[in-house]
């Protein structure tokens, strides 16, 4: 009998959600362990995908599709590639990770675990969904726990951030969805498969093209987010709590992404190729305010969410390379981003629940005190930085050489991508001085280091880092077949 694999990824969480129902009010260690064990259900089931995934196959593989809605060609339609399968691993890990930083919260505790198992089922269901309707209902699943776990567990300006993170995406989740229906009749297939509207989209004029690939950019751009739809995120990333963060920087942001690579480019080339002029000004812009502001913040949660613009441009600029080294670079980036920004916000928390601050001002001589968490600190700021040997360094160098490769792209949009890692290198290394060097702060003089229950869950990252820095074709040959497909669709 043959699993439905995928299915058992993505509904796990909603699993425990029905254990966890079930367990008394207060009963809040075990809420936690069941919680964190339903949360790690997915990521078992996802190793167990990778033993047997063909990683040399262009096809979608372990494909489940069960008619939904016949009449109008809705069906229960999941399957992944190389893209998928990356994607999802990172999402089942950091899941694992927040989930075990979660363990700090103290109020009201069965709705805080019920909401966060509810947001990794919306997660992973849209790396998995292959027909339009339940990929949009997976995008809408993300928003409303997200909301809610903001708005209620978050900080002093919850209710602010909260809002206006729920109104951006919505707005943008909106657009998509006019864009879907737009493109089911136009199509007039009926079917909402994403795989056959793929061929369909590309028969369409460029003048019909056009507006429907910008509903599409409209949803996908809030995410990632691109100027000028970035604002939101900041105040998110400062009122939510640290695991929030964690999964808002490490997985959310990637929807976007994800969502560019698998509806926007192999359905849409010719309109996608006529904006490329403009995605290369709006990627250089993320890239450049982004490290900029992030220079000027004195709160340190914020600065590492200010940091989060400016590299998620990179991925925007390795998608318009339109070549293969641009493609595995965005695609890296993301995997590196969700790793080094997601093991960022944990250490930022851990800094917060122990000195209740995130002034820079009021930190100093970490090193002298607490070394391990110092020095964790400064080796995720320096994969971060793109310091060779670690992961966030292969991610950008291949984006640069994709840009500089592409015939329709000016070799100087590749200088300026490049020297604003001298701009990250900046706030990351004065941010270390300030924080790790110098004269213990005042906020430091009780600190403890790192116990054994946070090295648990920062030394998966650490590992993962360096090896994919180390040996990066580890990485690469998940993705790369079906990175090549794209450009073979988009080249079709």
């Amino acid at each position: 009998m043959k699993l439905p694999l995928l299915s058992m990824i993505t509904f796990a969480p909603v699993l425990g959600i029905l254990v966890i129902s079930l367990i008394p009010r207060g009963k809040d260690m075990l809420i936690r362990r069941v919680a964190t064990i339903f949360s790690a259900l997915p990521f078992v089931f996802i190793v167990y995908v990778f033993t047997q995934f063909d990683f040399g196959a262009k096809k979608m593989q372990f494909i489940e599709r069960i008619p939904w809605i016949k009449q109008v060609g809705i069906f229960y339609y999941m399957g992944i590639d190389g893209i998928s399968i990356a994607l999802l691993f990172v999402t089942g890990l950091l899941s694992i990770m927040a989930m075990l930083a979660s363990w700090e919260i103290k109020e009201r505790v069965k709705e805080y675990f019920t909401l966060m198992l509810f947001l990794e089922t919306g997660m992973l269901g849209v790396f998995v969904a292959l027909d339009y309707i339940l990929f949009y209902i997976f995008w809408e699943i993300t928003l409303v726990p997200m909301y809610f776990l903001i708005g209620i567990w978050g900080g002093p300006r919850r209710e602010y951030a909260a809002i206006k993170f729920f109104i951006y995406t919505l707005l943008g989740s909106v657009l998509m969805l006019l864009a879907i229906l737009a493109l089911y009749f136009q199509a007039d297939i009926n079917s909402f498969s994403i795989t056959q509207l793929w061929k369909a989209g590309r028969t369409f004029a460029l003048a019909v093209q056009i507006p429907i690939f910008l509903g599409f950019y409209a949803g996908f751009a809030v995410k990632i987010p691109v100027f000028p739809f970035h604002t939101w995120l900041p105040d998110a990333h400062v009122e939510a709590p640290t695991a929030v963060s964690v999964l808002l920087a490490g997985v959310l942001l990637k929807l976007g992404g994800y969502g560019f690579f698998r509806i926007a480019m192999p359905s849409f080339p010719a309109a996608f190729e006529r904006f490329v002029p403009w995605l290369v000004v709006l990627a250089l812009i993320n890239i450049i305010y982004g490290a900029y502001v992030a220079m000027a913040q004195r709160d340190l949660k914020k600065l590492v969410a200010y940091s989060s613009i400016s590299h998620m441009g990179y991925i925007l600029l390795g998608l318009v390379a339109l070549n293969e080294a641009g493609l595995d670079g965005s695609m890296f980036q993301m995997v590196s981003h969700g790793l080094t920004t997601g093991m960022l916000f944990l250490l930022v928390g851990i800094i917060y629940s122990r000195t209740h601050t995130r002034l820079i001002s009021e930190l100093g001589g970490m090193q002298g005190k607490v070394p391990m968490l110092a020095g964790a600190l400064a080796f995720d700021s320096m994969a971060s930085l793109g310091l060779p040997g670690l992961s966030g360094f292969i991610g950008e160098f291949l984006v640069l050489v994709g840009v500089i490769m592409a015939a329709h792209l000016h070799p100087v949009f590749a200088v300026l991508a490049a020297l604003n890692i001298v701009l990250t290198a900046g706030y990351l290394l004065w941010m270390i001085q300030r924080v790790s060097l110098g004269k213990i702060g005042e906020k430091l003089k009780s600190i403890t280091d790192l116990s054994g229950f946070e090295l648990a869950y920062l030394i998966p990252l650490i590992v993962l880092i360096l090896l994919f820095g180390l040996y990066p074709t580890l990485l690469l040959n998940i993705f790369d077949v079906s990175v090549k497909n794209i450009l073979t669709i988009m080249g079709g």
